[in-house]
């Protein structure tokens, strides 16, 4: 499974961008995915997951701004950040889990992503 992440960017405080992860294979639907993003220095942490079901489970400081979605006919999951603030300015990755369970934790994930960068000026 490859997993190609796109539609970061430069963007103010208050706007608005969505992610979007596509993936090959024809068993995407199967899979839970997640968005995770990393800070330099910093560990990778869990923002949004969606089960292969379509339940979803968020980081609450992302609760309300944030949501994740999928589009099995385009094997592609999206992530759509609204009020975007200077502390959400990180590198994004989304990730695949096999098992179709959409975990917050990385270890879950078998496939993973390159990073998108998205930075919010102030």
């Amino acid at each position: 499974v490859q997993l190609q992440a796109s539609g970061g960017g430069l963007v103010q405080a208050g706007d608005s961008l969505r992610l979007s992860c596509a993936a090959s294979g024809r068993t995407f639907s199967r899979y839970g995915m997640g968005w995770f993003r990393q800070a330099p220095g910093k560990e990778r942490e869990f923002v949004a997951a969606i089960t292969s079901g379509g339940t979803t489970r968020y980081k609450d400081s992302v609760k309300g701004r944030f949501t994740i979605s999928r589009d099995n006919a385009k094997n592609t999951v999206y992530l759509q950040m609204n009020s975007l603030k200077p502390e959400d300015t990180v590198v994004y990755y989304c990730a695949a889990d096999t098992e179709g369970s959409g975990r917050t934790i990385m270890g879950w994930y078998d496939y993973w992503g390159q990073g998108t960068q998205v930075t919010v000026s102030s």
